[in-house]
């Protein structure tokens, strides 16, 4: 489980975004004025997030994402490539406005988040072919641009490299295509709720396994765990999370997403990888700051080393 002596290089597709979190006492049950107790700025992003992930685990990230041509959108950039995530691939659109969102965040750790997503950013959609994705050794794609994730899924799977979904809560149609295409499908316990109908994350497991035979299929669900489907035993698995005190839970399905993905790209069994990618998501919910909470590979090996 320690980091190859040749780091793996994952391509994370979707979201940029400048969030600015607001920590709460709570969160308010109807309109008023409430007075933070600490408050900062970070970009950040499923995608965003999960690159930093797989950075601070010891790998290396490339993100394709799209900023506006604002001064929001070169925070954004800026902050992601000093995070030592490779941003070239990060387009400008012109004309649009960068995401942003707005985020409280309560003394149990849970937050509420406000986003708005210009749809101009995603105008303009690149080719993708299987070269076009050599040096890469995994491509990981969030909801957030589906007419990009579905040709870098698709062209990953051309080229014989993991193809893994962060399926998060997006269109049903948007969430049923990327998951036709990709091999290594992570939904949320509300995604997979979406698509199954079921309420229960390990009957949701089942259910999308019928559905999409050709993939590995999990459903996280926060500190219940992960329920996966193990092909082995023809059953649905569980692999319970590490118990923590959560002091901020903005991210954690992030870095559960980019660590599983660097990990899935240096070859780990799904068991082995979802048990690791469990235990950076728990130490993530430590440390209020979105995916600046995001572990190195020591701390998550101490943590799991410990039960």
């Amino acid at each position: 489980m320690s980091a190859p002596a040749k780091p793996r290089h994952v391509l994370f597709v979707g979201a940029a975004v400048l969030d600015t979190l607001f920590r709460v006492r709570s969160i308010p049950a109807r309109p008023c004025k409430v007075l933070p107790d600490e408050m900062l700025q970070v970009a950040e992003g499923m995608a965003s997030s999960a690159a930093y992930a797989a950075v601070r685990l010891g790998g290396m990230a490339s993100l394709w994402a799209a900023v506006g041509d604002d001064a929001a959108g070169q925070q954004i950039t800026s902050e992601l490539a000093d995070a030592g995530i490779n941003v070239e691939g990060v387009l400008q659109a012109a004309g649009a406005r960068s995401a942003v969102s707005t985020i409280l965040i309560d003394d149990d750790g849970e937050r509420l988040i406000v986003p708005f997503y210009d749809k101009r950013l995603h105008h303009e959609i690149r080719d993708v072919t299987p070269g076009d994705l050599a040096g890469f050794d995994a491509v990981m794609v969030d909801v957030r641009w589906p007419a990009l994730a579905v040709k870098v899924l698709r062209a990953a799977r051309q080229a014989g490299m993991p193809a893994i979904l962060d399926g998060d809560v997006a269109p049903a149609a948007a969430l049923d295509m990327l998951a036709a295409e990709g091999d290594h499908l992570l939904f949320s316990e509300p995604a997979a709720h979406l698509l199954s109908d079921s309420p229960d994350p390990a009957e949701a497991a089942a259910i999308l396994k019928r559905r999409y035979p050709h993939a590995l299929v999990a459903v996280t669900a926060g500190e219940h765990g992960c329920y996966w489907w193990n092909e082995a035993a023809g059953a649905v698995a569980h692999v319970a999370t590490f118990p923590v005190k959560a002091v901020d839970t903005l991210a954690a399905g992030d870095i559960f997403h980019g660590a599983y993905a660097l990990l899935t790209a240096e070859g780990l069994a799904a068991q082995e990888a979802i048990r690791m990618a469990s235990a950076a998501a728990a130490l993530k919910c430590t440390v209020f700051g979105g995916r600046l909470g995001a572990p190195d590979r020591a701390a998550v090996l101490a943590l799991m080393s410990g039960h």
